[in-house]
């Protein structure tokens, strides 16, 4: 925590206290209900509320004990410290005292001996603190109270009431339980007594003469002692101060001359102590050098120093010495230093109630020899003033002598509402009470600190409240009228008004961003329940002159400057300004969907809206353009939070789910349940580089949340928790609001106190390891850092980018990558930078496959290829693999984690693998092979990792030709034993293209399924060889099954014949069976396992399906009961191949739906290619997967998410609309806005992902088809040969639609018969043209 603004401390005399207990420096002081407890100057120990309504009074701490007094009019609470040696200081409640009722409005409290309790107030009363408090003294007093303080060791008491002149000194005669006695004495004062010191020894147990320091209102400090032990007074006069004479004004301008004065001492062992610590740091100056040894030589002489000051910057300081001598002379007070340019913050022209100081002074870190000022004034602020002690009693010019390390402040009663300014430098604060305060951000030595600007108590209920400019300004929406404060100031002041109506309520208020940078004029708007709104104009300009001038102008400050109509009404929850987020005040003046959003709206179904607008002065208008809507699927949801950047967060009706969506895309991002809190609170800002941070608050914790790197390959989540800030160790009072300050600093209001935390986060492991963080050394980072880290571009080795190349088909630019990366780690030494790019020319990542590999040739026929290095290699080969990893394992790269580089090394010896067949692989191959190969290695370095091949993966394979020598592929990575599990984790039997090698397939399986295990159970594999239809096989295996129990009766079943009903039905009455058992878990009468087995069974119950010929079932079972998709395909093409109406039953009514409901854009291409609808399977890659369907589903809230949007999709796109005819008829159904939305969304996925240069190349080098071309034809009916519409290699586009072939333009005449189409032998020359020959 950088900064705490404990909240407003009273009005009251002894409304702070602060004293050294057991080596530690504590304060305390009452603000409200709350006591407040601090442990230096950013550091708040505890936060104590109390129930009851009336405030606090007093507070006093006992420097033995650490025991806390507060008091309020009724009741005494007294604290003791606890867990100081387990490093977790508190204070807990030790007991109460209930107080008499007392006319006084004040009470005085001070600590006496051991548990002594001095308590004043109409009478002063003497209280022992024990288990059970008990009042052992009483002195009823002629008027109430003012001062009353014991003296150090406790013989002592002076007291003083309001206005009063005699000051009493009571000596304690007697100090024995229950006879305490008291006589008392008269100290004589010429005015009213205004303050009071007690002069404190250096050690508790040193017995110094009792010496007692007053203030009085003629301005003068007087010293009292007991040097005569012969006068009837206790304490004698000793000598005075003239505090007036003390400071004398140096110039004659009469504005910075102040009578009033203000005067505190710091004691002799505060003073020594601080001298003995600047020695010990030393000077580092000469000038400095001079100033230490005058300040060693007064510190020799054991002063008591009185501070003397006034409002205009002047300190006066005199050394006090010899206290109590019986002959007192001149030199026994001495000036010290008289100084001009002291920066202590006087409140200016204050209030008469306002316009008071009380200073405390000690020694402050301990460590460096600093006095500590503490400013308490009553203008509502403790400031804490720091400063080197030479420096502060250095008589010769100096500035900064002091320095503001703290300012205490805040509200009195609990705060309900934060708001920032769009720079966020200013915070305005507001309680229920509509008391609001006006923060101003300012940068000191010691990091961000909030200091308050302006405060005023509004006489209506604010609504809703914004600032205008930099805080200048602040506008305060009520129920019918709308008001115009001025905040420069400390106290604010009203300028302006206007009333209005609205039919509905209104429920935010909106700065409109201006198209110029005109800081003269300004716009406001609120909108009500009905979506009707009011626009003001705000004169800026005028306001700065309605404040400045005395006469009255006669320009209207705040007018009504337009109405208007949002519509979309209908069941609206709430609209609110979207979060500035970081973005400037200004926008273009182009009302279009790229400006900023301003507004967002939600509804009780959950549907999003956001809204841009802009002001047309000329026209005297606002205009408004919608430019996102999402629908969500969140049924009531309860909060949301949009922000500029166009990222929405919404919570839904349990408070408890959070979801975050890409308002531009229309995307999900992030779903998260909490399940110990309610989310309460939303808030958002972005890096200078616009990556977003979202902070959501609980009750008594926040929680601040970055987006990461879209992570395609790993599905890892978009979103993760950074920071957590929990305040419920400083305060028990839940969190009220929470927001942003620029630079990344959040505020934090918690009751009546706020909280600021700056951006310096620690760096948990999981930071370090898993999100690439590479320094784990470091204890703390800077969290924009940290973001940066999270999300910005990658290196061009890093494994994702690598992974795009290859989906990317730029197989010769990972080859590239590859080896320089492998020249650039032969001569790389821990700590060494590496070029992001390699040393590659930006250029070349955004030259095609085709272009990149004639250069390639180009350049190895160039002349310049006899000046290069044969020591270097040209491909990717299993040694240059070998070499890169074994450099990974001894270096630590720049930009990746430990686990990056495990996935680098993989991606590369798979990239080695894949080379070696690299002549008799096309790019799909190429492509499963290198996902593929990389799964198994990532399965082998942890097992419990639940990884799998995805769809994207398989769908290449199908399109790929060279499924062959993937079979002999994947067969090998499995030893030659592929088993079920096998093929459904390579999705075998999806890809797969040639029945003849399906069937081949499915029989290996089924072999080695029965020689799994030594025992070779036909249970194992009946499934597999009944959807070969291979009965015969499986009785033969069970004739060799003699160990079996079941044998016989198996083959006594299975010798009959199926096709008739009997046996089908004896087979049906089987499978139910067998599924009776498996659903209420009854094995016991199954005897055909050895160890039961629910897969086994419900597989053995599909078997007998199979066996009586009901295919739909076998299918159903291995759907629903199996939750196995892949067997439910492999069992309906191998029984009746791909046109089975079950194969297409399962593909239209299962397959589809779910994909749809999942946004499996890839599993719903493939579906549509395999029903032989090639054009849905391209125009699925762009338009929503439910649209296409024949019974449209509802999309569930899977296929909302961004992981539905594959950029890979792209490179799938464009292959399939090129491959056949059909195909390509599909893509020119696709809008063209569609198909450019579509492109510019994958551009922006891969720069979410960390890939701006693919990014770059795909807008660059995209295509788009051409529009058909008006022709004759076209009017003639003829239908338009869609590869016409492909800028190049339309000639390599397979015709599948089998359309007849046109005849020539003559005999399309009217009324001429077309001749028949009669085969003719082509000429040879023709096949060799059609070669290129």
């Amino acid at each position: 925590m950088r900064a705490v603004l404990p909240g407003r401390p009273q009005a009251k005399l002894q409304a702070l206290c602060t004293a050294c207990w057991e080596g530690s420096r504590v304060v305390a002081y009452i603000s409200g209900n709350a006591l407040v407890i601090l442990g230096g100057a950013h550091t708040l120990l505890q936060t104590i509320y109390h129930n009851e309504d009336e405030e606090l009074q007093a507070i006093a701490l006992d420097e033995d004990s650490g025991k806390f007094v507060v008091a309020s009019q009724a009741q005494l609470y007294i604290y003791r410290p606890h867990g100081k040696e387990e490093g977790v200081l508190r204070w807990s409640l030790y007991g109460t005292v209930q107080l008499p009722p007392d006319p006084a409005l004040d009470v005085t409290l001070s600590w006496g001996l051991s548990d002594e309790l001095l308590v004043g107030r109409s009478q002063l009363t003497l209280y022992a603190i024990t288990d059970t408090p008990t009042e052992i003294w009483s002195q009823q007093l002629p008027s109430p109270v003012k001062f009353a303080e014991f003296s150090y060791d406790a013989g002592l008491i002076a007291s003083c009431g309001s206005y009063d002149r005699m000051l009493k000194i009571w000596r304690r005669l007697s100090a024995v339980a229950d006879t305490n006695r008291f006589d008392f004495t008269y100290a004589h004062h010429p005015a009213a007594v205004t303050g009071m010191h007690w002069r404190r020894p250096f050690h508790r147990e040193q017995a110094v003469p009792n010496i007692l320091y007053t203030l009085c209102a003629d301005n003068k400090l007087r010293i009292w002692a007991g040097f005569d032990r012969s006068a009837l007074q206790t304490l004698q006069l000793w000598a005075e101060i003239d505090l007036l004479a003390s400071i004398q004004p140096r110039t004659l301008d009469p504005c910075n001359v102040s009578n009033s004065r203000a005067a505190f001492i710091i004691d002799g062992r505060d003073f020594t102590l601080a001298t003995e610590k600047a020695v010990q740091t030393g000077a580092t100056s000469e000038k400095d050098q001079h100033a230490l040894d005058r300040l060693i030589e007064i510190a020799n002489r054991n002063p008591e120093v009185c501070i003397i000051l006034d409002q205009k910057g002047h300190m006066s300081a005199w050394g006090i010495e010899n206290i109590g001598s019986k002959t007192r002379t001149s030199s026994n007070i001495y000036n010290i230093a008289h100084i001009e340019g002291l920066n202590i913050p006087f409140m200016q022209h204050a209030p008469p109630m306002s316009d008071y100081a009380q200073f405390y002074g000690f020694c402050g870190d301990q460590s460096n020899g600093t006095i500590t000022i503490l400013g308490h004034f009553f203008d509502g602020r403790i400031e804490w003033l720091e400063g080197k002690v030479d420096h502060l009693f250095d008589p010769s010019p100096r500035a900064g002598r002091l320095h503001s390390k703290a300012l205490w402040s805040g509200h009195s009663g609990p705060i309900k509402k934060i708001i920032r300014n769009v720079s966020g430098k200013a915070v305005v604060s507001r309680t229920d009470d509509n008391e609001v305060l006006v923060w101003k951000k300012r940068n000191s030595k010691d990091g961000t600190v909030l200091s308050r600007a302006s405060s005023f108590a509004a006489e209506e209920h604010i609504h809703r409240f914004c600032f205008l400019g930099e805080g200048e300004f602040l506008i305060n929406l009520h129920h019918h009228k709308i008001a115009l404060w001025d905040t420069r100031s400390f106290r604010a002041s009203k300028i302006a008004s206007c009333e209005y109506s609205l039919s509905g309520k209104p429920l935010c208020i909106i700065i409109i961003p201006q198209s110029t940078v005109d800081k003269n004029i300004a716009h406001v708007a609120t909108i009500g329940s009905d979506m009707k709104g009011i626009a003001w104009e705000v004169q800026i300009s005028a306001a700065r002159k309605r404040r400045d001038s005395k006469t009255t102008l006669q320009e209207p400050i705040l007018k009504q400057f337009f109405t208007f109509d949002l519509g979309l009404k209908d069941d609206l929850s709430f609209v609110l300004p979207v979060d500035p987020a970081g973005s400037e005040d200004t926008i273009s003046g182009f009302l279009d969907p790229f400006a900023r959003d301003v507004v967002l709206a939600y509804t009780n179904s959950g549907i999003l809206r956001t809204w841009t607008t802009r002001v047309d002065p000329t026209k005297t208008k606002v205009e408004w353009l919608l430019t996102s809507t999402v629908e969500t699927g969140v049924e009531n949801p309860t909060l949301a939070s949009g922000s500029s950047i166009h990222k929405t967060a919404l919570i839904d009706s349990s408070k408890t789910g959070l979801t975050i969506w890409d308002t531009r895309d229309t995307q999900l991002e992030h779903e998260q349940h909490f399940s110990e809190e309610t989310i309460q609170d939303l808030d958002w800002t972005s890096t200078p580089d616009t990556q977003s941070i979202l902070a959501v608050g609980f009750p008594h914790r926040v929680l601040l949340l970055s987006q990461l790197r879209y992570d395609y390959l790993s599905v890892k989540p978009a979103w993760t928790t950074i920071r957590e800030i929990r305040v419920r160790d400083l305060s028990p009072h839940p969190i009220g609001d929470s927001c942003w300050l620029s630079d990344g600093n959040v505020v934090v209001g918690c009751g009546n106190q706020l909280y600021v935390y700056d951006k310096t986060i620690a760096v948990t492991d999981n930071l370090a390891n898993d999100y690439r963080l590479t320094s784990p050394r470091s204890v703390s980072a800077d969290m924009f850092d940290v973001v940066q880290r999270l999300n910005g571009p990658l290196p061009v080795f890093h494994p994702q980018f690598l992974a795009q190349c290859i989906l990317a088909g730029k197989s010769d630019l990972v080859r590239r990558i590859i080896l320089n990366l492998n020249k650039t780690l032969k001569f790389f030494v821990e700590g060494d930078e590496i070029d992001t790019f390699l040393d590659i020319p930006t250029g070349d990542f955004f030259i095609e496959q085709q272009a990149m590999n004639g250069s390639i040739r180009k350049e190895m026929n160039s002349s310049y290829a006899d000046f290069s290095d044969d020591d270097e290699p040209g491909e990717v080969t299993e040694d240059v693999a070998a070499s890169v990893t074994e450099n990974l394992a001894k270096y630590a790269l720049p930009h990746l984690s430990s686990r990056e580089q495990i996935y680098l090394a993989d991606i590369i010896e798979c990239s080695a693998t894949v080379s070696k067949l690299r002549r008799a692989l096309d790019d799909n191959a190429a492509r499963f092979l290198v996902f593929f190969r990389q799964h198994m290695l990532r399965r082998s370095h942890d097992p419990s990792e639940k990884v799998t091949i995805s769809w994207r993966e398989v769908v290449c394979a199908f399109h790929s030709e060279s499924q062959d020598i993937l079979l002999d592929q994947t067969s090998r990575q499995f030893n030659g034993k592929v088993l079920w599990e096998h093929a459904r984790e390579c999705g075998m039997f999806i890809w797969i293209t040639d029945p003849a090698a399906l069937k081949a397939q499915m029989e290996i399986i089924a072999r080695n399924e029965y020689t799994k295990t030594d025992e070779k159970n036909p249970v194992d594999c009946s499934l597999y060889y009944l959807a070969l239809k291979k009965k015969n096989v499986l009785q033969g295996l069970w004739r060799m099954a003699a160990w079996h129990q079941e044998q016989a009766s198996t083959k006594r079943l299975l010798a009959n014949n199926f096709q008739e009903t009997r046996w089908k039905t004896a087979a049906l009455k089987n499978a139910y069976a067998l599924l009776g058992k498996h659903r209420y878990r009854n094995y016991s009468h199954l005897h055909l396992l050895n160890e039961p087995d629910s897969h086994i069974i419900i597989d053995y119950a599909a078997a007998f399906f199979l066996l009586a010929g009901n295919l739909r079932d076998a299918v159903n079972v291995c759907y629903n009961q199996l939750n196995d998709l892949q067997l439910g395909i492999a069992i309906a093409r191998t029984y009746e191949g791909d046109n089975s109406p079950v194969f297409r039953e399962l593909l239209e009514e299962k397959i589809l739906p779910e994909a749809a409901n999942e946004g499996n854009r890839w599993l719903a291409s493939w579906a549509f290619w395999m029903l032989n609808r090639r054009d849905l399977a391209v125009r699925t890659l762009i338009s929503p997967i439910h649209t296409l369907l024949e019974t449209p589903e509802s999309p569930g809230m899977h296929s909302k998410s961004y992981l539905g949007n594959d950029p890979a999709l792209v490179i799938l796109y464009k292959q399939l609309r090129e491959k056949t005819v059909s195909t390509l008829k599909g893509a020119s159904r696709v809008p063209r806005q569609a198909e450019w939305d579509f492109i510019i969304r994958n551009a922006r996925l891969y720069d979410r992902m960390g890939c701006d240069i693919l990014a770059l190349d795909l807008v660059r080098n995209w295509e788009f088809l051409q529009q058909p071309p008006e022709s004759k034809q076209q009017t003639l009916s003829v239908p338009f040969d869609p590869r016409q519409m492909l800028r190049r290699r339309a000639s390599l586009v397979v015709d599948d639609l089998q359309s007849p072939k046109l005849p020539p333009p003559e005999m399309m005449k009217a009324g001429q018969k077309q001749v028949p189409t009669v085969f003719e032998e082509p000429d040879a020359n023709s096949l060799l043209d059609s070669f290129g020959f």
